[in-house]
């Protein structure tokens, strides 16, 4: 689940290419949140608070929803994907991964969350975060399927 559209064409194209192949391997589904109006003027809190409802409105009672936050756990691929393949396997939850927007997320979000993962603890645009997480959620797929996409 993302907040706002990916307006660059370059990280679009991108994520689009990844999304398909991930596609292959699982149900997989981007929701798009539309972006907040007259943000100009609105304190970052407020822009928060406002994106933050629009999430848990968007959250169902048997997700497991993942923060992709700078504050959360760091895998390495590997890892991720061992992560990845035993949250698949070990329930019937929708894992529903969630980029907040350029300010982050809302107390309220962090609430119902279930886990946050960092991809970095470098700091990336929101559109450029899509990118990189589904390259490596592709990644990871290919790991857990014994595929040549990873060298390690």
């Amino acid at each position: 689940m993302l907040t706002g559209k990916t307006t660059e064409k370059h990280i679009a194209t991108g994520v689009e290419t990844y999304s398909k192949r991930i596609s292959k391997y699982s149900g997989f589904e981007i929701i798009t949140l539309p972006d907040l109006k007259n943000t100009r003027n609105m304190p970052p809190e407020e822009q928060k608070l406002k994106e933050g409802r629009k999430i848990i409105q968007s959250i169902g009672k048997d997700d497991f929803v993942v923060l992709l936050d700078e504050k959360g756990t760091q895998f390495g691929t590997v890892e991720f994907a061992g992560w990845l393949e035993k949250r698949l396997f070990s329930q019937n939850k929708r894992i529903l991964f969630v980029i907040g927007g350029p300010w982050g997320f809302s107390e309220e979000v962090y609430a119902v969350c279930n886990m946050k993962i960092s991809l970095s603890k470098m700091t990336f645009s929101h559109q450029l975060v899509r990118l990189l997480f589904v390259e490596q959620l592709y990644r990871a797929f290919s790991v857990i399927r014994g595929e040549p996409y990873h060298h390690e």
